[in-house]
């Protein structure tokens, strides 16, 4: 059953990911991403259905859950059509790290944790959906600097283009961090409570998500613009790169 609801996922996203290559083939994109979503749903369900306890606690497993969130973040706003070059960020790597996923075994049956559910929603959930957050504003910021470069050097193809304004993408780079960073200290200090009363000790993934947490507060502090903004927004995002895909997998072994 859960292989059977992989493939589905997988193939609607990289569908989306080639689909959004072309203006001609952007609705056919979005429909690719919603039936992703919604497959990757399903098999998330299942997961949640066979385990007994919280599934997604190991690499691979808080990785799937991961690209679900990034994806439904994507979702709340990202397939307007004036939107298409950000799908054309985040599905392609959305469906590479779910392919990442399954190779590590985190599309499987869902196995329990040694923690409890609570805990591991307050921290695992929380840190991840504000590492989807990140990823989201990472995609705006990428969008932004394009377009900027695009605008400055009077590339004849910008305007037919149909791209959201500078100025909205900026905005909407600040507001994803800014509902995101919320999340991340709510996370964190799931954490850090758990890990004090563990008695257990301060590794890299804690010391790098800190690090992130303090980037990000930065930016929220200083509120830069335009190419700044952006290149903050992705320097925070290199940081969650290292924390999701370098240093987690041993965080809860």
């Amino acid at each position: 059953m859960v292989e059977a609801l992989f493939w589905p996922a997988f193939l609607a996203y990289g569908e989306a990911a080639l689909a959004y290559s072309s203006p001609r083939t952007t609705r056919a994109a979005t429909w690719g991403v919603r039936v992703g979503w919604l497959a990757q749903t399903a098999l998330l369900v299942v997961q949640a259905a066979r385990a007994d306890g919280f599934p997604w606690s190991s690499w691979a497993g808080s990785l799937n859950l991961f690209v679900w969130l990034v994806v439904g973040a994507y979702l709340i706003w990202g397939c307007r059509p004036r939107f298409r070059l950000l799908g054309l960020t985040v599905m392609p790597l959305a469906a590479a790290l779910f392919l990442v996923a399954r190779l590590g075994g985190g599309t499987g049956g869902g196995s329990g944790s040694a923690y409890g559910n609570v805990f591991l929603v307050l921290h695992v959930g929380l840190v991840l959906a504000a590492f989807a957050g990140f990823t989201l504003a990472a995609a705006l910021a990428t969008l932004y600097l394009w377009q900027e470069g695009r605008l400055k050097s009077r590339a004849p193809d910008i305007l037919s283009l149909r791209l959201p304004p500078l100025a909205s993408l900026e905005r909407l780079t600040w507001r994803t961090v800014v509902v995101s960073l919320p999340l991340l200290t709510l996370g964190l200090v799931a954490g850090i409570v758990r890990s004090r009363r563990d008695h257990a000790g301060f590794d890299a993934l804690e010391a790098v998500t800190l690090l992130t947490w303090a980037v990000y507060g930065v930016f929220i502090g200083l509120h830069p613009t335009g190419r700044r903004a952006a290149y903050l927004a992705l320097g925070g995002f290199a940081l969650v790169i290292v924390a999701r895909l370098a240093l987690a997998g041993s965080h809860f072994a």
